[in-house]
């Protein structure tokens, strides 16, 4: 699923400049020049982890709102979420559609968010957990205490910049005194889910860290550990974050992702269809899919 990073919107400026220059040298009017400067500013770059499904879902239902609109969309790909923030405060990337900024990702907007415009919540309902398989004979993270042979010694975690990762090592693993006795597996998400797929395959215990929303709570036989520490965080909302200059750039793309919302039926149908009934490669065909099934939804942005 993974793409190169995306250079295209670095590219299309590039070969513009050039070809102003190129007129200017040549005696060329002013009003090209213009028109070379207003189809650059109708690209629009949305940044995501793709295993991140979230922004996976919510950056291919922009793509077919904005390119409906006329407005070329440039979807990059990164594997980490410190890169991500790092693009929006430079201006690489225009828009972040689903930023953990109230707690999973504080520190990041406590760096970064100066030069970060929040364009709002659009899910109010998202949290951070430890999950097991159903038939794991644990109902608590405190449980984990004392059974490090169950599970090898072992949090089967995600990717190492993660916020949910910080979360783990920095916050979880102590409140709980589980530093000794169990390792961090930092990897990836797609790793973690293989991982997961694997022991639920064998009925072998296994507890992973994860987050709703996200499909796999859905797809695997998983219940969440109680969290008695409230180590985990409190529940919070999912942002768009955009560039500083976006609203300038684009005030009636940012009325519309401030109007963006999605509640929990929504959601969960959304991620189904571009994760599972779909899948890679055919996200486009997904997000049509939605947009049949929820024939308002557009209306919504619009006011």
């Amino acid at each position: 699923m993974t793409k190169k990073l995306g250079t295209r919107r670095v590219g299309v400026l590039a070969a513009l400049m050039t070809v102003a220059l190129g007129v200017t040298a040549c005696g060329g009017s002013d009003a090209s020049s213009d028109e070379g400067t207003e189809d650059a500013a109708q690209a629009i770059t949305l940044g995501i982890i793709p295993s991140w499904t979230d922004g996976l879902s919510t950056a291919y239902l922009w793509e077919n709102i904005l390119e409906a609109e006329g407005i070329d969309v440039e979807i990059q790909e990164l594997s980490e979420a410190a890169p991500l923030y790092t693009g929006l405060s430079n201006g690489d990337l225009d828009v972040y559609p689903s930023g953990w900024s109230e707690a999973t990702h504080a520190e990041y907007m406590e760096e970064y968010g100066d030069d970060i415009e929040d364009l709002g919540a659009y899910y109010d309902n998202a949290k951070l957990t430890f999950a097991v398989p159903e038939y794991t004979d644990i109902d608590s993270i405190a449980d984990l205490t004392g059974n490090a042979d169950m599970f090898d010694g072992r949090i089967v975690g995600i990717e190492p910049g993660a916020g949910l990762t910080a979360v783990t090592k920095d916050d979880v693993m102590p409140a709980y005194g589980l530093e000794d006795d169990y390792e961090l597996v930092e990897s990836s998400t797609t790793a973690m889910l293989t991982e997961l797929q694997s022991a639920v395959d064998a009925e072998e215990d296994i507890v992973v860290t994860l987050w709703k929303p996200f499909w796999a709570n859905s797809s695997f036989p998983l219940k969440d550990l109680e969290d008695p520490e409230a180590a985990l965080g409190p529940v919070e909302g999912l942002h768009t974050l955009a560039r500083t200059g976006f609203t300038e750039d684009f005030p009636e793309v940012a009325e519309m992702m401030s109007n963006f919302k999605l509640d929990d039926e929504q959601y969960g149908q959304l991620e189904n269809l571009v994760v599972n009934e779909f899948g890679s490669g055919q996200e486009a065909e997904a997000v049509e899919q939605w947009l049949e099934e929820n024939p308002d939804f557009i209306d919504g942005l619009k006011g």
